[in-house]
């Protein structure tokens, strides 16, 4: 880490020029592998949610869930993707309006409505949740139902083996996973930072040129705030900022709704839905082989950049929804994990981004020069009370940015001193400034202005390429672990003893037994019995 950011500041141009390099290879080696691993974690979620395995829960038969639901889905929306709703909830319908995907649909057509909005929950719903909820829930099980250390080494045992686990090969594991985590908090940092510069700007904000250090010192303030929470604990500031921010945020969609394109955005939400489903699987195969150079370009600035961002949040996204999950079961997990955030997006896409291509059909240039970050703020300022919700979404941003990083900062702790779910608060600390240190150098290396975002998405690839093999692996030994869990042994076992007392019984009781479990003395296993018409 300490290299990166050495690199960046005395040699800014030789890292932009090895990131661009690097990014170039990954997209034309490895682009297809994130497609498919994608769409293979999404499959793979909700075959354990309608499986035997469903109701395993994530923690001691019978306990009970840590936290309420809603607090634990406001902080589990608030650490997986606040921030970037706010950055792209305009922005990305808006530029697959204006400039949908190569070989779809003429730009700014009717048709291009629903293309925009398929794409957009395509990025932003069940693929991303997905990833999540696989990383999140092989580290709650491995945790809080086998006892083990919270950690990614830890869900590997079953694969590895316990040496081998808390051995060099756990310990590679781990930093793999903490090298992803990094870069991609900090992307999101970086993302804040354009996002908040540009509200600045437009709310008229004497800032000056508004070049790097600008944007340095944005990145400062944010990481002294998120630091401060970060040491006050998960309960009380994570829990606290996310219920805070989520009441803050659905103001702000309640208000643009009522003064905004009401009919068209009510009009908007079945579209969507049905576009999204009617074009999911040319969606999941996009992976460059035809298109030629225009689509792998557009699939690096879309689709393949998000599942890499993704994967790169994941290890401090799962770890913190592991964390404040335990006592739900599989079913309960995948279930809230993937739709209620996957419906939240929706609403959002559709407030926001209907607002925005409403706006742009009648004329006004929202888009502009296609710059991400100033676009919330010009559909804000074709609406009412323009001042004050400018500053709302300054404010939201810095929230969702503070208490997402305030996540990563203690998972990174977490992950360095062996899954201490106290880590020391030092530690914390030192994590929280690298994070701010090398999202300066994601800026600085992209230029600080237009091609900002490009320096973000190179160094969040290299972080992702790695873990993205971890990630697979890691449904592995899942998929092993709940294979001998205790319940999964204990329903086997009683399948076996109904089939011999079916085989044994008579006509009267055939098919009409009950199962008694009865647990043995001193060894902790149980004994099975079938009970027909009050007899064994």
């Amino acid at each position: 880490m300490f290299a990166v950011v050495l690199w960046g500041a005395l040699g800014t141009d030789s890292l932009s020029t090895a990131s661009s390099a690097a990014l170039s290879w990954l997209l034309t080696n490895t682009g297809w592998g994130f497609v498919l691993a994608a769409t293979a974690f999404v499959i793979f979620a909700l075959f354990l949610a309608f499986s035997k395995y469903g109701r395993i829960p994530l923690g001691k038969d019978g306990e009970q869930p840590e936290f309420r639901t809603v607090s634990w889905i406001a902080m589990m929306f608030s650490a997986g993707m606040g921030i970037g709703l706010m950055f792209f909830g305009v922005s990305e319908p808006l530029s697959h309006f204006v400039s949908p995907p190569p070989g779809t649909v003429p730009g700014e057509s009717e048709e291009a409505i629903k293309t925009a909005m398929a794409t957009s929950l395509f990025h932003w719903t069940l693929h991303p949740w997905a990833i999540y909820a696989v990383a999140g829930l092989a580290i709650a099980y491995s945790a809080f139902r086998r006892g083990r250390s919270q950690t990614i080494s830890g869900v590997f045992l079953p694969l590895i083996g316990k040496r081998n686990a808390e051995g060099p090969i756990g310990k590679l594991i781990d930093i793999l996973a903490l090298f992803a985590t990094l870069f991609g908090s900090a992307a999101s940092l970086g993302i804040g930072t354009l996002q908040i510069r540009a509200g600045m700007q437009a709310a008229g904000w004497p800032i000056g040129e508004a070049g790097t250090g600008v944007l340095v010192a944005i990145i400062a303030v944010l990481t002294v705030c998120f630091i401060v929470s970060a040491v006050s604990g998960v309960a009380k500031g994570i829990q606290w900022l996310s219920n805070i921010n989520m009441v803050l945020a659905a103001l702000l969609a309640v208000f643009v709704f009522v003064v905004g394109p009401t009919v068209f955005i009510l009009d908007l939400l079945p579209t969507a839905v049905g576009s999204y489903i009617s074009e999911f699987g040319e969606m999941a195969s996009r992976a460059g082989a035809t298109g030629g150079t225009e689509m792998q370009e557009w699939l690096a600035g879309w689709t393949v950049f998000y599942w890499a961002w993704w994967i790169s949040w994941t290890p401090f996204v799962g770890m913190f929804i592991a964390r404040i999950s335990r006592g739900r079961t599989i079913r309960q997990f995948i279930g809230g994990v993937l739709l209620v955030p996957s419906v939240v997006s929706l609403v959002w896409f559709a407030i926001f981004g209907g607002a925005a291509i409403d706006s742009q059909k009648a004329g006004n240039p929202v888009y502009g020069d296609g710059s991400a970050e100033a676009q919330t703020f010009d559909v804000l300022a074709n609406l009412p009370l323009t001042l004050i919700t400018s500053v709302l979404v300054m404010i939201l941003v810095a929230i969702f940015f503070v208490s997402g990083a305030d996540a990563a900062s203690i998972v990174m702790g977490t992950l360095s001193q062996r899954g201490s779910i106290e880590p020391s608060r030092w530690v914390v600390i030192f994590w929280g400034a690298a994070t701010g240190a090398v999202a300066a150098i994601m800026l600085v290396i992209g230029g600080g202005e237009d091609k900002a975002l490009e320096g973000i998405q190179n160094l969040t690839f290299i972080g992702a390429l790695p873990f993205a093999i971890v990630m697979v692996l890691m449904c592995v030994a899942l998929l092993k672990d709940l294979r001998s869990d205790p319940l999964t042994l204990r329903d086997a076992k009683g399948a076996e003893v109904l089939e011999q007392a079916v085989i044994s019984g008579n006509e009267e009781h055939d098919g009409d037994f009950q199962l008694v479990t009865t647990p043995a003395e001193g060894n902790g296993e149980e004994t099975a019995t079938a009970l027909a018409g009050g007899k064994e």
